[in-house]
């Protein structure tokens, strides 16, 4: 089958690979569609942690945000599940550790990553195998490009309930790519005023296309009063803005990763009553966020700017923009498609 292979820093091409078969536990899908995300592009330029740190490896598969349909199981799994369309969760704990007895497989410390950690290659290729106890089954209201977008919208709901506002809050949201509009639209979705900053004017006008007419940078942050505030960006100074700008009293959520150390002063957590709180992993979310997709609560569907092939990948993952993609912040794979 083909499938993306990163072979070293900044390299990579579209590979005939070993077609998956599925083993006992496990479950063999025909990927559908893939989204390419800022992980993807860390371990493509090789600055990502895992990559100095030992978890991660060249050659790589990369991609961890997909949706597809079940085409064989292994020994033990329900053969049912032959035929249903499906998205699976990136965190694979290994189901004994007292972090997963506890339900939190998703920061076991022997887990692995789909696409990311070595082991389990990713969903950027025409099919993958994982095990049948990591995926969801989609609604027919949940088409793919929506299915892609399972993966980060498990994030994002996580950061939106972890700012816990509601009707009459105002929350200010740091950072408009994927996340940060996608936690945006979840804030929306339960009654909260929402801001957005971000640094550059491209990002805010996209933003304000979908609705959200608080739009601004830095320098134009308006002097209110923010219940809670969530930092979606990588920029190395905003987690101590956050700390800043937020209500006495309030909630600070932590879901973006700066490229180097970032600083928060503790006096100032402690002396404004703050309360913080760090996002990893989407896994707790997962099924929320279909059920928010499928019932129309959030439609996350104008995020994706566009949809193109295998081929594609190197020069995406490279910075180069699709046509037509415009400022939409998330572009799709889909891997039937041949340039």
């Amino acid at each position: 089958m083909r499938a993306f292979v990163l072979t070293g820093p900044e390299q990579g091409a579209v590979q005939e690979v070993p077609v998956p078969s599925a083993v006992a536990g496990e479950a063999v899908v025909d990927v559908e569609r893939a989204g390419v995300c800022g992980t993807d592009v860390e371990l493509f330029t090789g600055e990502m942690a895992y990559l100095h740190e030992g978890h991660s490896s060249y050659p790589l598969r990369i991609g961890h945000e997909w949706c597809g349909t079940v085409s064989a199981v292994g020994e033990g799994v329900d053969p049912g599940w032959v035929g249903k369309r499906v998205m699976g969760d990136t965190m694979l704990g290994d189901g004994t550790c007292r972090r997963c007895e506890r339900g939190r497989q998703h920061v076991c410390e022997r887990r692995q990553e789909v696409g990311i950690r070595d082991g389990r290659p990713g969903a950027l290729a025409e099919k993958l195998a994982v095990p049948v106890s990591s995926l969801h089954v989609l609604p027919d209201s949940v088409d793919p490009v929506l299915g892609a977008l399972v993966e980060p919208g498990g994030n994002a709901l996580r950061a939106a309930r972890a700012a816990a506002v509601g009707e009459g809050d105002r929350v200010l949201v740091m950072g408009p790519g994927t996340i940060g509009l996608l936690t945006a639209m979840f804030l929306r979705a339960g009654g909260a005023e929402v801001h957005l900053m971000g640094a550059t004017e491209g990002s805010l006008e996209f933003a304000r296309s979908l609705g959200f007419g608080h739009a601004c940078t830095q320098d134009s942050l308006p002097g209110l009063p923010f219940d809670a505030v969530v930092d979606a960006s990588n920029a190395e100074h905003l987690p101590a803005l956050a700390v800043d700008v937020v209500e006495p009293g309030g909630r600070v959520v932590y879901i973006g990763l700066s490229g180097g150390p970032s600083r928060v002063d503790t006096r100032s957590l402690v002396l404004k009553d703050i309360t913080a709180v760090g996002v990893l992993s989407a896994s707790p979310g997962l099924g929320a966020t279909i059920e928010a997709y499928a019932s129309g609560a959030v439609d996350p569907r104008p995020l994706v700017g566009a949809t193109v092939g295998l081929d594609a990948v190197g020069a995406v993952l490279a910075g180069q923009r699709p046509e037509g993609a415009g400022s939409a912040p998330k572009i799709h794979i889909d891997p039937s498609l041949r340039q």
